[in-house]
């Protein structure tokens, strides 16, 4: 028994999952980054924020919502949403329901990008996470990563995935040959 002051320590079988859970958190990041900033021009938030754009209805969201997804603060994302801007990959205007708020949107030149850039950042991550795990451990990895995330960031809206995976090249060009508007549906990059 623990006095209640004592520190509750991991013991062996935890302290043994926690190593390559936090090596995982540092090293998964910056094996994605090194990807992105070699076959794309772009770090992995500037993805991230992207990638979250794409998937929003009409494209379009709010900076705090935008922060709170890529989990960087308002200044940080201000200045991500700048480079992003000069590239012409995203624009900001004043949200007309509430003048305070800022809406981020993903620009078609922006949209363009993303569906270049997601097939070999989709590769690398199937390379890096998925390739070496069964059906089984993926859907452990869900539930387990689900469990944590939940409790580390209780109020963190995930979007709604579709049931089947799906390429944002091949949803593009099937909504051009149907006649849609790039932004109609979202998917995920």
């Amino acid at each position: 028994m623990t006095e209640p002051d004592e520190p509750r320590w991991l013991n062996a079988e935890e302290f043994a999952a926690w190593l390559p859970l936090i090596s995982t958190t540092v090293w998964l990041p910056a094996a994605l980054d090194a990807q992105l900033q070699r076959d794309a021009g772009m770090t992995l938030v500037e993805y991230s924020v992207l990638s979250w754009l794409s998937m929003s209805s009409g494209r379009t969201a709010r900076m705090s919502e935008i922060a709170a997804r890529a989990n960087v603060n308002l200044s940080h994302l201000s200045r991500i949403a700048a480079r992003l801007e000069k590239r012409g990959w995203m624009r900001r205007s004043p949200d007309p329901q509430d003048g305070r708020a800022t809406l981020a949107v993903l620009t078609e030149q922006g949209w363009d990008k993303v569906v270049a850039t997601a097939p070999g950042h989709a590769a690398e991550v199937q390379r890096l996470v998925f390739d070496n795990l069964s059906t089984a451990d993926v859907s452990h990895l869900r539930r387990i990563t689900e469990r944590i995330l939940h409790t580390a960031k209780p109020d963190l809206c995930l979007p709604e995935l579709p049931t089947a995976p799906s390429a944002l090249a091949t949803t593009r060009a099937h909504r051009s040959r149907a006649g849609e508007a790039p932004g109609d549906t979202h998917k995920t990059a």
